[in-house]
């Protein structure tokens, strides 16, 4: 079993930052890939990026490429998001994943095994 606890969301305003940080115990080396999605009101969760195990392959869904930056540090079982100039649309509830299993749906929530509870995000005007 692996546990996840995000934090380091919080307010912020558009074009500001915030680097929201998820932090693994248990199983964790059985962790091939961590991702972080998110989910607004009234929408489906969604996919925002996602990091291998060695943190040399990275993805990203196209709305936050060039803003956003996925890093890992396994010494720490932790893997940070660096959210810079934020949008209003980025307002969510981000949560981290861990996929135990090589896959090449890494966007697709089905291919993670474990889910933390989500820290909020919201961007103001």
């Amino acid at each position: 079993q692996v546990q996840l606890v995000e934090s380091g969301g919080g307010l912020v305003q558009a074009g500001g930052s915030l680097r929201p940080s998820c932090e693994a115990s248990g199983r964790t080396f059985s962790s091939y890939l961590m991702g972080w999605f998110r989910q607004a009101p009234a929408k489906e969760r969604e996919f925002v990026a996602g990091i291998t195990r060695s943190g040399s392959n990275t993805y990203y869904a196209d709305s936050v490429k060039g803003r956003f930056t996925i890093s890992r540090d396994n010494a720490k079982n932790t893997v940070y998001l660096q959210m810079n100039s934020l949008k209003l649309e980025d307002t969510a509830l981000y949560s981290c994943a861990v996929a135990a299993t090589p896959s090449s749906w890494y966007g697709m929530a089905r291919s993670y095994d474990y889910w933390g509870q989500g820290t909020q995000v919201t961007v103001s005007s």
